[in-house]
């Protein structure tokens, strides 16, 4: 059988695959994916978990998912606020829309304390879930439209970014599944 030259790469990619130690595959997994991905990423996550709540009736499962949505928020403004917007303050220098940026991620982890201090069924916990909701569909819109144009435009190394906010969130993951 003749053998052509994506055959060959297939065959190559798939030995050095073979070879890499588990550390140096997750770390070019790792270095793989843009910050600005990543972040895409998260928020669709969290909006199909906004999304699913509205369906639900069943108050064990409503539970359970905010528990998702404020892990995955919390988990989402940590490594924004720790990596991301630090290095897209000096890439831009847009005082302005980091700082909007911040705030609006104060007033989402104030009503994410007040949820995680609820049970499902008590008077406004649906309540506040949709309006987390609305929040974070606004200030993922304004980063999306707004923001991220800025930073790709910054020449700002979005893999470097972007590596050490996936570094960032599997710790973080892990330690918020143990807690």
């Amino acid at each position: 059988m003749p053998t052509n030259a994506k055959t060959k790469a297939k065959k190559s990619a798939e030995r050095k695959s073979r070879n890499a130690s588990p550390k140096e595959t997750k770390m070019a997994k790792e270095r793989a994916v843009s910050a600005i991905d990543l972040l895409e990423q998260d928020h669709r996550e969290v909006e199909s978990y906004f999304d699913e709540f509205e369906d639900l009736e069943d108050e064990a499962a409503k539970g359970e998912l905010a528990q998702k949505i404020c892990m995955a928020l919390t988990v989402h403004t940590q490594i924004e606020e720790e990596i991301f917007y630090p290095q897209a303050r000096k890439a831009t220098k847009d005082d302005d829309l980091l700082d909007e940026a911040v705030v609006e991620h104060a007033g989402a982890k104030k009503l994410i304390a007040e949820i995680e201090e609820m049970e499902p069924g008590e008077d406004l916990f649906d309540a506040k879930i949709k309006v987390l909701g609305e929040m974070i569909r606004h200030h993922v819109e304004e980063e999306e439209q707004e923001l991220f144009p800025e930073v790709e435009d910054s020449g700002m190394d979005l893999e470097a970014v972007g590596a050490q906010m996936a570094k960032r969130k599997s710790e973080l993951m892990k330690e918020m599944e143990r807690a």
